[in-house]
């Protein structure tokens, strides 16, 4: 069964096509690379994936309901994107890791924040740290662990790795790959071909609005 769908989704920006007649099923547990050419709407997917635009025509299910029937917060919260450009606001990275917890009004737990700065191999002294003293790479790095402090059942990920070198790049893929072995959907766009199959399961070929393929890797 389908966890999420996309059933003949159009989208336009305008008035130019921007995905034409998207067809696809996710099931539970995938881990789906998306690749394809820069501007082919690989983005513009991942985005309708949550819900933060909304198709021409066509219909997104999530769990066998439309996804335009859901409250786009806690849509949001089970459903999570990180953007190739991280987004960090406030003054303070303490000020983003507490945001996840002030929208569920809970207090935050900082056993769960040390245990992803461990893995991030971010030191936690960092919570104090003012954001625009973060380089490209860490702010990569915070804004990943904000999305993680509550585990999404999807998480769409656009070019994460970016600005990261080699080892972190690494790092991020090992927790990606246990995320999914513990059950989590993942959509990851990249642009490195070793990295679309060294741990998906299924292969997206996005190229000019069209789904070119979808590929079972293993």
């Amino acid at each position: 069964m389908s966890l999420l769908e996309f059933q003949n989704v159009f989208f336009m920006d305008d008035n130019r096509s921007i995905l034409d007649d998207i067809t696809i099923s996710i099931k539970s547990g995938d881990y789906i690379s998306i690749v394809g050419p820069s501007g082919s709407g690989k983005s513009t997917f991942l985005k309708l994936c949550c819900h933060l635009i909304s198709p021409a025509t066509g219909q997104i299910i999530y769990r066998n309901k439309s996804i335009e029937e859901y409250n786009p917060t806690d849509l949001r919260k089970n459903i999570s994107y990180c953007f190739q450009t991280p987004y960090l606001f406030g003054d303070t990275v303490m000020d983003n890791i507490s945001f996840p917890y002030s929208i569920r009004n809970s207090k935050v737990n900082f056993s769960r924040v040390e245990e992803l700065f461990t893995v991030f191999k971010i030191d936690v002294n960092y919570l104090n740290k003012d954001i625009k003293n973060l380089s490209g790479g860490e702010k990569q790095r915070i804004a990943l662990i904000r999305t993680l402090l509550f585990r999404p059942e999807i998480l769409l990920l656009d070019e994460v790795t970016s600005a990261l070198d080699v080892d972190n790049s690494l790092i991020v893929e090992s927790i990606m790959k246990s995320l999914n072995k513990d059950g989590t959907t993942i959509l990851w766009i990249t642009h490195n071909l070793d990295q679309s199959k060294r741990n998906a399961n299924k292969l997206l070929t996005i190229e000019a609005g069209k789904v070119k393929s979808l590929e079972v890797l293993r």
